[in-house]
């Protein structure tokens, strides 16, 4: 009875925290590619209940900034400027990890893709020019596969 509890306490444990140890990290990310093409708009507080599903809603003390597909933005009318793809970091990244995505960003900054990141409690998340999602991917991959080899 002993072993079953601490095993449901090591797995709670895990949920809870995540992995911080930047190598572990890099090694075992698995970047996947969230379907569609997402904006971002700034709109007002009223705009947000009829709103159709927003992917994030941030508070500035401008306005609402919201994520959300294209396709729920011609529809509502935002304005929006440009158009990202969303690739998600499938690891459960502690939020006080250090470093995790500096190291990311930079790989990508070395060939100009402009990254917009959002942590979640559990992973983290890449918005990237649109057109360039397949080439963050590829540098996402050899990133993690160059962690492996050392």
């Amino acid at each position: 009875m002993g072993e079953i509890w601490w095993q449901e306490v090591r797995v709670w444990l895990f949920r809870m925290t995540g992995e911080s140890n930047l190598e572990s990290l890099l090694r075992n990310m698995k970047p996947m590619v969230v379907q569609g093409e997402y904006v971002f708009c700034s709109i007002q507080e009223s705009q947000l209940e009829d709103l159709e599903g927003p992917l994030m809603v941030f508070r500035e003390s401008e306005g609402p900034t919201v994520i959300v597909t294209k396709v729920v933005a011609e529809k509502n009318e935002l304005d929006f400027s440009s158009s990202w793809g969303l690739v998600s970091l499938s690891i459960h990244s502690d939020l006080e990890a250090v470093g995790f995505l500096a190291a990311i960003t930079s790989h990508l900054a070395e060939v100009g893709i402009s990254v917009n990141a959002v942590s979640a409690f559990y992973h983290d998340h890449l918005f990237v020019p649109y057109e360039r999602v397949d080439e963050a991917m590829s540098r996402l991959l050899d990133l993690s596969n160059a962690s492996r080899v050392k």
